[in-house]
């Protein structure tokens, strides 16, 4: 229908070999003929022609300069020249751009898929499930009908379960009281619950499962049904309610009493390497603070070194666990002994494998004081002229505690003259120390004391200006410079027991590595499979 225009006053190219290259267009000037608008046709060719050739022109300037300027060049070559910085440029500025019409993520309001009116928003609402922080006021709500009337009472569960804790310093009946038992029935709980074990040996924080039961008539205490706890790391102890009377019954829990004991190479570090071979933190404590007192821990120990932690450890059939203190502290070289210490005695002090504890030789400040006055000549505060002062004086707090220096027996306690209330203690081997112008005495003649066993206290009894300490020491009855004398403080195993702690420590050594961890269940018989008919068959 429509043929390509070939007259050239309409701006459509010539091709090469002077044939017509432009498609087949529908013009303003073939809808209305030319010579119904003559002169407007003519003059709105010539504006076109002109528009289009000025835009040919600025496009082929523009692409001229742009390829001289070469804007976007290859950036992997010619690295760092003028040219590869200004194709830098040309793409930080695109991507400038595009991050400037970065959409944000606010949200978008859109219309409902349907109208809601208020009736509908009720309705929705009506079948919502609203939290309680915000009201919980959803659901439909109507008016009560005659057919409602209000209940007399409203029937109680038939029994309630609860748990109740034993809080610290608190009484085990009101205890029980407070979490719902009756006076009658905490008092019998009570009274049951001592018969098996004193009430002062349970732990605070013991938990007690109560079953609660039906009451007698309204406003009466629920009756106690059952009570269940844990009594001792080997005891649960269970009271039931039998034929209206309450019972109580004891299950012993079988406890492994096996002491823990690991050992290992000391290597880089010895608490790495306990911690390593799953020592508890605490027993890894003590064991450094144990062995700190007979070897230096930088100097005498060796990274080949073998150490051996026994530590106390119980273990019930329940799975529970319960670790104690360190029982014994060894060190070995090179497959032989080279420290093994023992925990003995009432004070729990370490010993080694002969019996003999730390032996220390040193001036053992009998309080937490400084010195203000040597011994030798002065004048005295009060008296005003020169004496001879036959101790060392420690200014310190009123009410400090005051130590004996050593092990000995208390020759004298009470007042002594200008001493004011005044302690001497024989140490043996002719040696004897005194302690005055106490505010109050700790020991009583005749009582055997240790090495920093608190004696008396600070005060400014007998001749004093203040609250001090004057210090002793007497050698063969005479008084001699404190300073002068060291005291030797060695601890030693009573001779009448060294044969139980010799043999509580090869009972210790005895013990396997990782014995405490094995299972306490019993094992059970292995069951055979059944034989096959077949294989009756066959036999």
């Amino acid at each position: 229908m429509f043929k390509p225009r070939e007259h050239a006053e309409y701006g459509v190219g010539q091709a090469e070999g002077g044939k017509a290259s432009a498609a087949a267009a529908l013009s303003h000037a073939q809808v209305l003929p030319e010579e119904d608008f003559p002169e407007q046709a003519d003059a709105g060719r010539a504006i076109l022609l002109q528009l289009r050739e000025r835009l040919s022109a600025w496009k082929a300037e523009i692409e001229t300069r742009c390829d001289a300027v070469e804007l976007a060049p290859d950036l992997a070559e010619n690295i760092g020249s003028a040219r590869w910085f200004r194709g830098l440029g040309t793409m930080l500025g695109l991507g400038l751009v595009a991050i400037s019409f970065w959409p944000d993520f606010s949200a978008l309001e859109a219309a409902t898929a349907m109208p809601i009116g208020t009736a509908e928003r009720d309705e929705f609402r009506s079948q919502m499930i609203v939290p309680l922080a915000l009201g919980a006021d959803s659901g439909r709500h109507m008016g009560a009908t005659a057919a409602v009337v209000p209940l007399a009472s409203t029937p109680e569960r038939p029994t309630v379960k609860l748990t109740a804790t034993l809080g610290k310093g608190d009484s085990f009946g009101r205890m029980l009281q407070r979490a719902g038992v009756g006076a009658g029935d905490a008092s019998r709980v009570s009274d049951l619950v001592a018969a098996a074990l004193p009430l002062d040996e349970i732990g605070s924080g013991t938990h007690f499962d109560i079953t609660l039961g039906r009451r007698a008539s309204p406003g009466q205490p629920r009756p106690l049904d059952k009570l269940a706890f844990r009594a001792r790391f080997d005891l649960d102890v269970s009271i039931d309610r039998e034929g209206g009377a309450l019972a109580l019954e004891r299950h012993p829990i079988t406890v492994d009493s096996t002491p823990l004991r690991i050992t290992g190479k000391v290597g880089s570090s010895l608490y790495r390497s306990a911690r390593a071979a799953g020592a508890p933190l605490k027993a890894i404590q003590q064991y450094l603070q144990t062995v700190d007192r007979h070897l230096s821990l930088e100097n005498d120990i060796a990274s080949s070194d073998q150490f051996d932690i026994i530590v106390a450890y119980k273990r019930s059939a329940k799975g529970e666990t319960e670790t104690g203190e360190l029982l014994y502290a060894g060190l070995e070289r090179a497959g032989r002994p080279r420290l093994q210490l023992l925990r003995w005695g009432s004070d729990g002090q370490f010993y080694e494998a002969s019996g003999i504890g730390k032996q220390r030789t040193n001036q053992f400040a009998p309080v937490a004081g400084r010195m203000t006055s040597r011994y030798g000549m002065r004048r005295h505060p009060i008296l005003g002229y020169r004496r001879m002062h036959s101790g060392v004086d420690f200014a310190a707090r009123q009410g400090s505690p005051i130590f004996a220096v050593s092990d000995g027996v208390v020759a004298y306690s009470g007042r002594h003259g200008g001493h004011g209330k005044y302690v001497r203690i024989e140490h043996g081997g002719g040696l004897g120390t005194g302690y005055a112008h106490m505010s109050r005495i700790a020991v009583s003649s005749g009582t055997r004391v240790r090495a920093g066993q608190v004696i008396g206290y600070v005060g400014s009894t007998g001749l004093s200006t203040g609250p001090h300490l004057h210090f002793e020491v007497y050698r063969n009855g005479r008084k001699v410079d404190p300073m002068s004398v060291r005291f030797t403080v060695r601890h030693e195993v009573d001779k009448n027991e060294l044969s139980a702690f010799k043999a509580r420590l090869a009972e210790l050594r005895a013990v396997t590595p990782g014995a405490a961890l094995a299972s306490l269940a019993p094992k059970q018989a292995e069951v055979k499979e059944p034989l096959r008919e077949i294989d009756r068959l066959e036999n």
